[in-house]
């Protein structure tokens, strides 16, 4: 789906009363929140649970509005007279199991939960907000405060058509968002989107260091590299042809790309591995991890 204009996001959260919480902004939670901000979702609809209030400023300036922890936005002796419109759960995995019981109590029985957290499972969820809660597992990446990320995203039975236009308006605000009819495929989104931007990154630097090493300055090198990188997945993106034949279409016969890539594909005879099954090992790594993670 195409991100919302700021009038779309803003017109979907006004029909409902209740707060978008944030719990955690970090990385990944201050991505997404620049991306709401900027397709213009209201400030002063945003409450941000997170103990270090020294990086939310920028936030905090544009509007939004900040508790150091759930127990402050949730007073013990009453529930708050609106319940939040939506929850996104940004804590890392490891510390999900402290935040999920204070989260339940500010939780109403309409609230939307969000998580990104990698490898937590719906059971844990609906063991702590009820078998009957919304919720929405979600797995984006970080390109996303830019607006070119990618999110899969998994839903429980009891959510809505209109919690899943929610959603989408949210999620869309920073890149397109793919529903998934299987929960155990969040662990093959994890590996390849979530954590995918690291590999792209590190072939960057990989590059780059070659270009040095070829004579390039670092600056010069680094500019080469990204570029290519990018320039190369806007391509692949707007092109009708299939990544494969975009690489046919670069390799002349007993060219340079054609020499290059007899190394990076595994055929020529130094015998190393090739590029293909050096990222099928990673991403299964990512992905036995994350299954590790879902315990």
């Amino acid at each position: 789906m195409s991100a919302p204009s700021a009038a779309e996001l803003s017109a979907l959260v006004a029909k409902s009363d209740g707060d978008l919480v944030l719990v955690g902004c970090g990385k990944m939670g201050s991505a997404l929140l620049t991306g709401w901000l900027d397709a213009g979702l209201p400030a002063e609809r945003v409450l941000l649970i997170d103990p270090y209030q020294e990086p939310l400023k920028g936030f905090i300036a544009r509007g939004c509005r900040y508790a150091a922890t759930l127990q402050d936005a949730s007073p013990q002796d009453a529930k708050p007279a609106r319940a939040p419109l939506m929850m996104m759960l940004a804590v890392k995995p490891q510390m999900m199991a402290g935040v999920l019981a204070s989260a339940a109590e500010l939780a109403g029985a309409d609230t939307l939960i969000l998580s990104i957290a990698a490898g937590i499972g719906m059971d844990r969820y609906q063991a702590a907000f009820g078998s009957h809660a919304n919720i929405v597992r979600l797995m984006p990446n970080t390109p996303s405060a830019i607006g070119h990320g990618i999110t899969g995203a998994y839903p429980s039975a009891s959510v809505s058509a209109g919690q899943r236009d929610l959603t989408e308006a949210l999620l869309g605000a920073s890149g397109p968002l793919i529903w998934l009819d299987d929960e155990a495929l969040m662990h093959a989104v994890t590996a390849i989107s979530g954590s995918g931007p690291a590999y792209v990154f590190h072939m960057i630097e990989a590059m780059s260091q070659a270009g040095q090493d070829l004579g390039l300055s670092a600056e010069m090198a680094h500019k080469l590299a990204e570029a290519t990188v990018a320039g190369a997945g806007q391509l692949a993106i707007r092109s009708d042809e299939s990544p494969a034949q975009l690489r046919k279409n670069v390799t002349s016969p007993k060219g340079t790309t054609e020499a290059g890539l007899a190394v990076l594909m595994g055929e020529d005879a130094r015998g190393t591995a090739g590029l293909g099954e050096l990222i099928g090992k990673t991403a299964k790594a990512a992905y036995d991890r994350s299954v590790e993670l879902a315990g």
